[in-house]
Order: structure tokens, then C-alpha cells, then sequence
């Protein structure tokens, strides 16, 4: 483990797994638009949202919505300490994983 790198931790906001996929999702980019994580969890808008609402109260994901013209979309992006509870939660599955194939 490297500095920048969290220790590892096992949380259970983020285990959930919409909210896993969730947070795997925002990790590997900038922000997404919520249409974009709903049709990647491939359920309802009020099921996505009751599991980002969760992220943002836990203080790991924030949304956005820009004005401007045309329709207002929510953009939803990890937070610094919301990207550490992922890195950190994934590396705690990874160690279970890795005492399960060192038996």
C-alpha cells in the first residue's frame, strides 16, 4: 500500500451493490449524468435515487444541476473522501478474496 492509496476498510454504505456499481462507475470517471448510471444499474429512477441519496448523505457523492438552457439534467460525481471509501472498501474485498485463494 502506497500512500495514496487508502487502507483497506470494509463499508457498509458502499457494499450495498447498486451503490457498489455505483461507486465503481463514478470512480473511473469525472462525473456522469444520472440517466447514466440509471441505465447502467439497468433499473427506475427512483431506485437510483434512493441509493445515490444514500452516498450523499454518507458524504460520498455529490450531484450537480447546472442551468442553462434546454432541459436540467443531475450530474453525480464521488466526493475525495466518497473515491477513498471505494478504493478502500474494494481493497478490504480484495483481502478477503485473496485469504479465501491463499486456503
Amino acid at each position: 500500500m502506497t500512500a495514496a492509496e487508502p487502507a483497506p476498510a470494509f463499508d457498509d454504505v458502499i457494499h450495498a451493490p447498486l451503490r457498489l456499481r455505483t461507486c465503481a462507475f463514478l470512480d473511473a470517471v469525472t462525473s456522469a449524468e444520472f440517466g447514466a448510471v440509471r441505465d447502467l444499474l439497468g433499473v427506475a429512477d427512483s431506485v437510483v435515487s434512493k441509493h445515490v441519496k444514500v452516498l450523499v448523505d454518507a458524504g460520498y457523492v455529490e450531484l450537480e444541476k447546472p442551468t442553462g438552457r434546454g432541459r436540467v439534467r443531475t450530474w453525480v460525481h464521488l466526493t475525495p473522501a466518497g473515491r477513498a471509501a471505494y478504493r478502500g472498501h474494494v481493497a478490504a474485498l480484495r483481502g478477503i478474496t485473496a485469504a479465501i485463494d491463499a486456503d
